[in-house]
């Protein structure tokens, strides 16, 4: 058997990986095997979330087989040589060639597609770096009292870390704004985009046209909603004026509506050549933009306009390929001599948001440091205020739904009305490490379906029933993520499933939806943007690479007041110790490997194959 055949048949790779390496070797059946188990494997790697596969850990990338032990890859010296002497990889020199569609630098394998997306999306972040930002020299002797005004703390820390982003936003053109959850993300947006729009009126100019964006409808609503109530509170304290603040948007939309979808095409109306009419783009929750869609956004970011990419590199990648705002992160912080990245990052530590009742933060930060003692013996003790550790089987959480999961969504079926009901469900959500098995989102909607209505048999279109859309629909408006609530009005028997889209409280027919699943229960991936009053968080009985300290971060994190975490201790032992790692070239492209090839990389591209 060969090696690409035994890859497949211990399931390292999809059998779309292992098609296109025989598309390969259709076109020269000369190609060795440790070619095309090398090209599977990175395209693999891409469905796993890696935009580069780094062949000595190539082994990392094969399944858990505790029946079936993975097949032996080549020495890496002898899997290098045979790469190189193939036609169809290329380096980075001679990466250009359509017929190469793999690109190999040193040890680092990727389809050519996203190898050139790291490119595109490092030369377009240059391209507006190298553009000239307003200078602050004509507005310094306002500028300081007016920062003490909008950020009360710099009269008492003058390393204020929300002024500092504030002053490097009127200095640079792109400015990465990150944080932890609760520590003024959003109010230091909203402030900066204050000073930004008194800044322009300083200089006799028009307030700048100003864009927010964020990747789904939840977080794009949350971003709208927080940005207004900063602002209003400003206005209702007399430290902006009613014109400032009309000159601040106060709605934004998801990334795909802001460029412009096009339906049944990948690309969109607004790119290079027509650019978004915006001088600011904001961009918020940035760890859950993918590396292709990032590229074609910063693409079409005028190169005079300013962006600003919110959010924090702590929590789960994003679903699809690429951990963007991560790379972007470890660019922005490395040495000028290894990475020269064209803008400045601003990380906010101190916490200015947390519930009375919750105490999470200490907990947060043990996991993300990977002190997995700390973190065990604070939860065994009981040790924060608003964290629950409950250590009890699968076997018993059924009966703990039913008592405690069960009357949050049964209130949905009490509501008032849609609105109600979905703003109700905003108050409680179970959320699991996996979407399959007995502990994944699957298997618990079924349980909380047949507990709400056992009649639906696993659909959750019923009244007070909760439903997300699993594929996007362009033509209804409905999005990946978005989730709705079944109602049916007493005047009209006829049940229609409510979202909250961008044109406001939308109802559907049923039979119009597309694809969607009942919502219950979600993974951590899918609950990236949400906050709930209070979660409940459940891991599988047994270890799995899917648990690590950036889900198990995220997802303590989606809550406000009150978490439970499902879980015996040696599965979150387990997951503290891993990292939920992703390889990346991007980062690299900021280290002297651009130069030519903004002009080259900037313009479509052609498929990998």
């Amino acid at each position: 058997m060969t090696l690409l055949d035994a890859l497949l048949r211990s399931a390292a790779v999809r059998a779309v990986d292992h098609a296109f390496a025989l598309a390969l070797r259709r076109i020269d059946p000369a190609t060795p095997d440790a070619v095309l188990a090398a090209a599977a494997l990175a395209a693999a790697a891409v469905a796993q979330g890696h935009s580069v596969l780094p062949l000595a850990c190539a082994h990392l990338l094969l399944p858990d087989a505790p029946n079936d032990t993975p097949p032996p890859l080549p020495p890496l010296a002898e899997w290098l040589d045979a790469l190189r002497a193939s036609r169809f990889v290329a380096s980075s020199a001679d990466a250009a060639s359509e017929t190469r569609v793999l690109v190999l630098e040193d040890d680092r394998l990727a389809l050519r597609r996203y190898w050139r997306y790291e490119r595109r999306l490092a030369a377009a972040l240059c391209m507006l770096g190298d553009a000239a930002a307003p200078s602050p020299a004509d507005h310094t002797a306002w500028l300081e009292p007016r920062l003490a005004q909008l950020f009360p703390l710099l009269r008492s820390d003058p390393g204020d870390a929300q002024a500092i982003a504030a002053r490097a936003a009127l200095v640079h053109r792109v400015l990465l704004l990150t944080g932890g959850p609760g520590t003024g993300k959003t109010t230091t947006v909203a402030r900066l985009l204050v000073l930004a729009v008194e800044a322009a009126a300083r200089r006799g100019e028009p307030a700048p046209r100003i864009l927010l964006a964020a990747p789904t409808g939840k977080a794009a609503a949350r971003l709208g909603e927080s940005l207004r109530t900063t602002l209003d509170a400003l206005l209702d304290d007399g430290l902006i004026d009613a014109a400032t603040s009309a000159a601040i948007p106060s709605a934004a939309s998801t990334v795909h509506r802001l460029l412009g979808t096009i339906p049944n095409r990948s690309v969109f109306r607004h790119d290079a050549a027509q650019p978004l009419a915006a001088d600011l783009v904001v961009v918020d929750e940035a760890s859950m933009v993918d590396l292709p869609l990032m590229t074609k956004l910063v693409e079409a970011v005028s190169r005079h306009a300013r962006l600003m990419l919110i959010g924090d590199p702590d929590q789960l990648p994003s679903v699809e390929t690429g951990n963007v705002l991560s790379a972007l992160c470890d660019a922005a912080d490395r040495t000028p001599e290894f990475a020269a990245f064209p803008g400045r990052r601003v990380h906010l530590h101190r916490s200015h948001r947390q519930a009375a009742q919750l105490d999470l933060a200490p907990l947060a930060a043990a996991i993300r440091e990977g002190e997995a003692d700390v973190a065990l013996d604070g939860l065994a003790a009981a040790r924060y205020r608003g964290v629950e550790w409950q250590q009890s089987t699968l076997r018993a959480l059924p009966a703990w739904l039913r008592q405690h999961a069960v009357p949050h969504y049964r209130a949905l079926q009490l509501a008032a009305d849609p609105q109600q009901a979905l703003d109700l469900a905003r108050r409680y959500r179970v959320l699991t490490a996996l979407r399959a098995g007995p502990s994944g989102s699957l298997a618990l909607n079924a349980q909380l379906v047949a507990m709400l209505d056992p009649s639906r048999r696993g659909d959750a279109l019923f009244h007070g029933g909760l439903a997300m859309v699993v594929q996007n629909s362009y033509r209804h408006g409905l999005f990946n993520g978005d989730i709705g609530v079944g109602w049916r009005d007493a005047h009209d028997d006829r049940l229609h499933v409510w979202f909250d889209t961008d044109t406001g409280l939308r109802p559907f027919a049923p039979t119009a939806l597309p694809a969607h699943e009942p919502a219950f229960a979600l993974t951590v991936h899918k609950s990236q943007g949400s906050e709930f009053d209070r979660v409940l968080l459940v891991l599988p009985e047994h270890d799995t690479r899917a648990v690590s300290r950036e889900l198990l971060y995220t997802g303590l994190t989606r809550t406000r007041e009150h978490v439970t975490v499902w879980a015996g201790e040696d599965i979150l032992r387990a997951g503290i110790a891993r990292r939920a790692q992703r390889y990346s070239g991007l980062a690299r492209c900021f280290g002297g490997i651009l130069p030519g090839l903004q002009e080259s990389t900037a313009g479509a591209f052609a498929p990998p194959w």
